[in-house]
């Protein structure tokens, strides 16, 4: 059995689930989520909370059970407590500020760059160069995040950019000198 699959997922107090067939809904304070899941594998709700199974031990059945399982529990997850990811501008005059649902971004081009939100996701300006992404969609939450971060990703030779909170960016060594200098 898949050790990420054979897990049990546990359904806090005030979060229902609703499975028809390979359709599930899951409705909790923050909201509600509803997915697809692959028809051949079977999705129960137990005592101990949802449970997905396999039919065999295919590859294919393999890879969906613990692929069904964590989209599962990332789902339970985000309408109970939701998601978010946080960004940090780091370079000299590199700023963001809230417009509306948008932010707006210096990040060192000659104009502005606005970025707005997919809809059910919510942007908030901490200071002047932390930008936070909020939602109950995992993945919605992770493709903001990469566009705001894609507007000026981090340069491996100055570190200046829109990066994850926590990354580490590795940085590379500038030029040790011409080349001409070093025939004299």
């Amino acid at each position: 059995m898949s050790r990420v699959g054979r897990l049990p997922i546990p359904v806090p107090q005030g979060v229902e689930v609703t499975i028809n067939d390979s359709e599930v809904v899951v409705k909790g304070p923050l909201g509600q989520l509803s997915r697809s899941f692959h028809p051949e594998m079977s999705i129960t709700l137990g005592e101990n909370g949802l449970v997905v199974s396999r039919p065999t031990d295919k590859g294919i059945h393999r890879a969906l059970h613990g692929l069904t399982r964590s989209l599962l529990a990332n789902m339970v997850n985000g309408v109970s407590q939701g998601f978010r990811k946080n960004l940090e501008l780091s370079g000299v005059g590199y700023r963001a500020r809230k417009s509306g649902e948008n932010v707006v971004l210096q990040v060192g081009y000659s104009h502005p760059v606005e970025v707005s939100p997919l809809p059910n996701i919510s942007l908030v300006v901490e200071g002047t160069n932390r930008i936070g992404v909020l939602g109950i969609d995992k993945e919605l939450v992770g493709e903001v995040a990469a566009r705001i971060r894609a507007v000026r990703p981090p340069n491996p030779y100055t570190g200046k950019g829109i990066r994850y909170e926590g990354e580490k960016v590795r940085r590379k060594a500038g030029k040790a000198g011409r080349i001409g200098d070093r025939m004299k």
